[in-house]
């Protein structure tokens, strides 16, 4: 029965006390709402360049717009301080006085802030909030490869009366670019005179993306260059680019000498060894950034059994439709190998065959484009579209990734591959990747809960990797169930060998962290059991070591994603509708438990 039935039916004796309630939970939730998005501007006020990633870089929070964010160790004890009062005051909201919606909220909230204090209480290196990052410097984490990256693809000089401002803000943060590279080796070098920094192997990756920025003239750097291409296009004179240049000449290089000549050092004295297990309390650590990034109790055994289970069930589907393309021989690792290697599988390694790949990736989200509607009765207003990861940062990004749009639509989401060898990137394997990092992945789901009205900003900003990565997963076979590969049994493959590459990713994280694997058996496992090429799998092993546990995100996320649309659906039976069953998006990201509580109360009580 719906609430407005209940309360018309119940006559005035009844209605009076019934009144009196939602006055006093629609109160509740006020003060609720006010306070979630006070700390949420709180945050945002000490990130900055989150403020600009979002678009709230404006009118009082302008200044934002002319600075970086704080990499020192006193940010640390501030970041942790500010979470310690943000859940006493949110402590003070009785959440029974709440709506249902609005104890989700406060659930959600209190959820993350535990977690994040309770993880930065005991690990007192790197970070250990949302991911948990054991190292400062690494290939993947550090301003040095960050901020250049953050100018050119997030900070705006818009044409207009605005653009002058825009290209002080732009100067201003390039100033401030020295003092966060100093800040993050004064951090790097306490953690490390504990024993914390990265592996050998890890280090020399990151010497190498260091001298991608540093070895170059000034002019040629990616700050100076993005800062020309943004006055040209906001009509702005040429001259302020030969102070950009000064800066990087004068002041970030040798803030990079100094860094390299750390990393150098750590270098010297590193150890092979790959797992979080070497560090303080490294135990302890991996199982907090499993169960972290997971949002479940799940131990390394526990994981490294699941990864199992489902490698031997993804394995046995994948392996009579690589026999149907003739590939008979070896394991299922092995025969999708041989189809790595087909030349028809491949795009030239040169310029035209990466604008070639791109021009085939952006078809492939016209073609799903129309078809959500089949699904979803909500869709985001923000499009999207591909880029390829900035060169000077390819050695040691991610293969894929999504950059969410700005909150006032001046610019796009943003789905980054990493081009760097098209090798990596068979043509079997795009279509996927496509609908996990675009529609109806990362792209829908982040953009549907940002857009949302109806849930407060800090709960739309949630970072649960298990949800979101989850999803993008479950978004990958809800392309395959919708049809996306009829007539292309490679593209359904290369779905497969995905979702074997995300089991897989179960088996050597736990493998790396909780059985003490090395790196050389981790990437040979990835290889032998999936088939990706041996660049692309040692750039994942690589990260898995440098983020223990967020590997393990996706394929555990997925599974509850499929298991509780499919139990929607088994009950309703004919009257399942996947468009109400999606709708559960528009409640932003949640922690799987609760997730699964939502889901049971709306569609299975």
């Amino acid at each position: 029965m719906q609430r407005r039935t209940f309360l018309a039916s119940t006559g005035a004796l009844a209605l009076a006390p019934t009144i009196g309630i939602a006055q006093t939970a629609g109160a509740a939730d006020a003060a609720l709402r006010t306070l979630l998005d006070d700390i949420f501007y709180q945050r945002v006020e000490a990130n900055p360049t989150q403020a600009t990633s979002l678009g709230l870089d404006t009118g009082p929070r302008a200044a934002l717009r002319s600075q970086l964010g704080d990499e020192s160790l006193g940010a640390r004890t501030a970041d942790l301080a500010r979470d310690k009062a943000a859940l006493a005051r949110l402590r003070t909201i009785d959440r029974a006085a709440l709506s249902p919606e609005a104890q989700v909220d406060h659930e959600v909230v209190e959820y993350q802030l535990v977690r994040g204090i309770t993880g930065a209480e005991r690990f007192t290196y790197g970070s250990a909030g949302g991911r948990y990052a054991p190292y400062v410097l690494t290939q993947l984490t550090g301003p040095y490869r960050e901020v250049p990256d953050f100018l050119d693809s997030q900070h705006r000089i818009r044409p207009g009366a605005s653009a002058a401002a825009d290209a002080d803000a732009y100067i201003a943060r390039l100033r401030a670019f020295p003092e966060t590279i100093d800040d993050s080796s004064e951090a790097q070098a306490a953690d490390a005179a504990r024993g914390v920094f990265a592996p050998d192997f890890i280090l020399d990756t990151t010497l190498k993306v260091m001298g991608s920025l540093r070895d170059q003239p000034p002019e040629a750097t990616v700050p100076v260059r993005a800062f020309a291409t943004k006055l040209a296009a906001a009509n702005l004179p040429a001259d302020r680019v030969a102070e950009a240049t000064a800066i990087m000449r004068d002041e970030v290089f040798p803030a990079l000498d100094r860094q390299r000549a750390l990393v150098t050092r750590l270098r010297a004295n590193a150890t092979h060894d790959a797992g979080a297990w070497r560090l303080p309390d490294g135990e302890a650590y991996y199982t907090a950034a499993a169960q972290a990034a997971t949002t479940t109790t799940l131990s390394g055994d526990d994981i490294h059994k699941l990864g199992l289970a489902q490698v031997a069930e993804i394995s046995a589907r994948l392996d009579p439709l690589l026999r149907a393309q003739g590939l008979t021989q070896g394991t299922v690792g092995a025969r999708l190998v041989a189809l790595n290697e087909r030349p028809d599988q491949l795009f030239p390694n040169t310029d035209p065959g990466r604008e070639a790949l791109l021009a085939q990736l952006n078809a492939q989200i016209r073609a799903i484009q129309p078809r959500l509607s089949e699904q979803f009765a909500t869709l985001p207003q923000a499009p999207v579209e591909v880029r390829r990861v900035p060169e000077s940062i390819q050695a040691g990004a991610p293969g894929g990734y999504y950059q969410s749009a700005t909150l006032d639509g001046s610019r796009p989401g943003i789905y980054f591959i990493n081009l760097r060898d098209t090798f990596d990137r068979p043509k079997f394997g795009l279509a996927t990747l496509t609908h996990h990092e675009a529609v109806p992945g990362h792209h829908l789901q982040v953009m549907l809960a940002l857009e949302s009205t109806a849930i407060p900003l800090i709960r739309r900003r949630a970072s649960f990797s298990a949800y979101t990565e989850g999803w993008a997963l479950y978004s990958e076979q809800l392309a395959d169930e919708m049809g996306m590969y009829e007539g292309d049994p490679l593209g359904q493959i290369g779905f497969l060998q995905s979702l074997l590459f995300r089991a897989t990713r179960l088996v050597v994280d736990s493998g790396l962290h909780a059985k003490r694997w090395s790196r050389e058996k981790a990437t040979d496992e990835l290889i032998a059991t999936t088939g990706i090429a041996r660049g692309r799998s040692q750039g994942e092993i690589d990260r898995y070591c440098v983020w223990p546990g967020q590997a393990c995100s996706y394929k555990i996320g997925h599974t509850v994603w499929a298991r509780l649309r499919d139990a929607v659906k088994a009950k309703q039976g004919a009257a399942f509708d996947p468009k109400a069953f999606h709708s559960v998006l528009l409640q932003g990201p949640l922690p799987l438990t609760v997730l699964e509580r939502l889901v049971e109360r709306r569609f299975l009580a």
